[in-house]
């Protein structure tokens, strides 16, 4: 453990103490059946977990590796830190998940849940660990783990099994914000249909990239409750706009006849590239949000797949484009 401003005891009002002055934070990662050590498999794959040093606070427990934050580091910036500095091994591309965030008044601690597309081989880092293991979802529970894990174990293996899926129709988006007036996207055409979809995607990257308040999400999603969830996002495009590019964080989907949004609407990958899009945590059950307008769902436009979620998810549920807004905020 290198040394931080965010060293240091913080007490709780039960008296207990935690490391860490601006809290703490610790990588959950998960990864399916497929790859890594040759071990049989488990129905709900595995999760990497680190198995404390006698010395340490809570010595000889099993949880997550993490530690304190730096000041002005963010949840996920200091799980990434942690982890790198306890376990050796290359972590290689994750997709994140969410964020569970326990609060103690004076300290609070974010688990931040991640998927690997394979279980690579990871070894103790420090001497923190004295050992790093892939561990079945059902063999978990039968481990000595750290108190305040276990008590938000379930939740978070409910968590490991869900994505959230975003998909945002660009023509309802556009017309509404341009006051409900025009035909988007029959009168938009060309350059400024490219550039006002580019616009929409990249303001839709940052959100990727930052998460959603769980706060935000309509209860009938029926996604576990988290800090935070990062959504893979969907952009459905008409007409010029169909030439804009994905970019990590959204997948752009041409629309053709509305051929595209069934699949999109229903959470399942669609469009140039898709296959790869999820890949990291395709094999869980998508929780769809669609981002269109009342006329748009009743034309059948982003919600034409909505009667056949598939991939195990819930029924899509639709929220009006202004949701994006406070989403951003």
């Amino acid at each position: 453990m290198s040394a931080s401003d965010g060293d240091g005891w913080v007490r709780l009002p039960d008296g207990s103490r935690r490391w860490g002055r601006f809290g703490a934070s610790g990588l959950l990662l998960h990864a399916g059946d497929g790859g890594g050590d040759g071990a049989g498999g488990s129905s709900g794959g595995y999760v990497l977990l680190q198995h404390r040093a006698l010395w340490g606070h809570m010595g000889g427990t099993w949880g997550t590796p993490g530690g304190a934050l730096d000041s002005g580091e963010s949840p996920v910036q200091a799980a990434l830190r942690e982890f790198g500095e306890e376990v050796a091994g290359d972590l290689g591309d994750v997709a994140l998940n969410g964020v569970h965030r326990q609060e103690h008044e004076v300290w609070r601690y974010d688990t931040v849940l991640a998927h690997s597309a394979h279980r690579s081989a990871f070894t103790p880092g420090s001497a923190e660990s004295t050992e790093i293991r892939w561990v079945a979802l059902d063999e978990v529970e039968r481990l000595r783990l750290l108190p305040p894990f276990r008590s938000i174990w379930p939740g978070l293996r409910e968590a490991l099994t869900q994505r959230l899926v975003v998909v945002v129709d660009a023509a309802a988006v556009l017309r509404h914000r341009q006051g409900g007036h025009g035909a988007w996207p029959e009168s938009a055409a060309g350059d400024a249909a490219v550039a006002a979809a580019g616009r929409l995607r990249d303001e839709l990257a940052l959100l990727a990239a930052s998460g959603v308040d769980g706060a935000l999400l309509p209860d009938a999603l029926a996604l576990t409750p988290l800090h935070r969830w990062f959504p893979h996002i969907l952009l459905l495009v008409d007409g010029d706009a169909r030439s804009v590019a994905s970019v990590p964080g959204v997948e752009v989907v041409a629309t053709p006849r509305g051929k595209a949004a069934s699949g999109a609407a229903s959470g399942r990958p669609c469009g140039p590239g898709a296959n790869g899009a999820n890949s990291a945590n395709g094999a869980h059950a998508p929780r769809t949000l669609v981002v269109t307008t009342p006329e748009s769902a009743d034309g059948g436009r982003a919600a034409a797949g909505a009667g056949d979620p598939g991939g195990g998810g819930s029924a899509p549920v639709a929220v009006p484009p202004d949701w994006l807004l406070k989403a951003a905020t």
